[in-house]
């Protein structure tokens, strides 16, 4: 993960704490803080945006970003992700709604501060979810993505006595992924 793409995430991060906005964030970025770093070009972010937080997120964000502030409210309105864009870099910065799940409202539940620096401390989703969103993304891409697989194996790898098992195997098979846990326990193992 480049230097550049964690400033950006942490700008954005900064952001959606000024305006009230939850959000943790996911994907690669996360992964990376929790395991092995990998490049990367875009950032994603969970969040619990309402349409009026549009304006006052461009605003907090600043010149830098490329936000259309009406396209982003309609999307918020009806629950679809949006991109911003990091100008001097061209970080594509994804807001992911989140979703009205039972996994989603948990995983969200269970984002924690991450510290990055002695004074930053963003919110990350938790390594297990890390791993199991991962695993649904493999089974939804029909198990295709080997960058998915190994950053699952490598969270497993990194994490593994710290890892919540009770909480991987609660949502596993409720999300459908439960084969493809116990495949990627046994490679990070061997």
């Amino acid at each position: 993960m480049t230097e550049d793409i964690l400033d950006v995430a942490l700008a954005v991060a900064s952001a959606l704490e000024a305006v009230g906005v939850p959000y943790y964030i996911g994907g690669s970025v996360a992964s990376s803080l929790q395991a092995t770093a990998r490049t990367t070009q875009d950032v994603d972010f969970v969040v619990e945006m309402r349409p009026h937080h549009a304006a006052a997120l461009s605003r907090a964000l600043g010149p830098d970003f490329a936000v259309d502030e009406e396209a982003l409210r309609d999307a918020v309105a009806r629950g679809w992700s949006w991109n911003v864009f990091h100008l001097p870099t061209g970080i594509k910065i994804d807001l992911i709604m989140r979703e009205d799940t039972a996994y989603d409202r948990e995983a969200f539940s269970r984002r924690r501060r991450l510290r990055v620096d002695v004074d930053t401390e963003p919110f990350v989703k938790s390594v297990e979810d890390s791993i199991l969103k991962k695993l649904q993304w493999f089974r939804d891409g029909g198990g295709q993505s080997s960058t998915q697989w190994r950053d699952v194996v490598e969270l497993l790898r990194v994490n593994g006595p710290h890892l919540d098992a009770a909480y991987l195997d609660l949502w596993a098979p409720r999300i459908g992924v439960a084969d493809l846990l116990e495949r990627a326990r046994a490679e990070a193992a061997a």
